[in-house]
């Protein structure tokens, strides 16, 4: 196989209004710094025209192509899917709503340069720009999440939850290889898996801006999470993350769909 020298994963799930935009920002940040680069969309069982976006813009862009869960399954299986078939020497995931700029992945790619296993943007590290805040109330509840996260979890972190995050390929095939959470809460598993093995993770300011569009319920949705935070706790207990990670994710897919110029997947 033909191993690009990046891979961008975004998850989709009903960004229609979002996702031309993106592939846009993506497909033109690859073409101005000349990047090697692949671009793999997962839709996570979308029932807008996300996934017919996509298409289309595929069949105009080399880089594009296009995997579907067939249904709704969450962020973390969309990113785990997305991650483990992505063929770069340095795999990241990014949201569909560009918080983080594409362009601050470079941030992220000098990270592992220089010696990183894995590298996470950080909203909360000086060094970062905040060019559209999110409402106090966001804010706060973010706040109260991350440090109760990082209590629980143990993690060294000054931002567990921004959705900007790089790996070196085996590092991802090792983490993604043993994540169990498929939902929001799949962010700080992936970091506890990460220190758990030894990896070298790097925390990078990067700019970032709230989209008022954002669909996460910090009261619904965080309850969730932490229900999902003792879950990581117990499989810990459990030697989960101490096993063989799968070599590569093949779980029945519905209706996976790759750019002609990729071929068959």
């Amino acid at each position: 196989m033909n191993h690009p020298r990046y891979s961008i994963v975004i998850p989709a799930y009903n960004e229609t209004a979002r996702i031309e935009g993106a592939l846009s920002s993506v497909s033109g940040c690859i073409r101005a710094r000349g990047w090697d680069a692949e671009v793999l969309v997962v839709d996570d069982g979308s029932i807008d025209d996300t996934a017919a976006l996509v298409e289309r813009w595929a069949l105009r862009h080399p880089e594009v192509r296009l995997i579907q869960n067939g249904h709704n399954r969450g962020k973390g299986y969309s990113v785990r899917n997305g991650m483990l078939r992505a063929a770069g020497e340095i795999v990241m995931f990014t949201d569909a709503d560009l918080s983080s700029p594409i362009e601050e992945a470079e941030r992220l790619f000098a990270a592992i340069g220089e010696g990183a296993d894995v590298a996470i943007g950080s909203r909360w590290l000086i060094g970062r720009r905040i060019v559209h805040k999110q409402p106090l109330y966001r804010r706060v509840f973010g706040r109260c999440f991350n440090g109760l996260t990082r209590t629980i979890m143990r993690l060294p972190f000054a931002d567990t939850q921004c959705g900007f995050k790089a790996f070196r390929r085996e590092a991802a095939h090792l983490v993604f290889g043993l994540q169990r959470i498929e939902r929001w809460g799949f962010d700080p598993e992936i970091l506890f898996i990460g220190i758990k093995r030894g990896l070298r993770i790097a925390e990078v300011p990067v700019t970032w801006g709230h989209d008022e569009r954002s669909r996460i319920s910090y009261l619904r949705d965080g309850m969730q999470m932490l229900l999902e935070l003792v879950f990581v706790r117990w499989n810990a207990l459990r030697g989960v993350y101490r096993r063989q990670p799968v070599e590569f994710m093949r779980e029945p897919q519905v209706g996976e769909r790759k750019s002609a110029h990729h071929g068959a997947v």
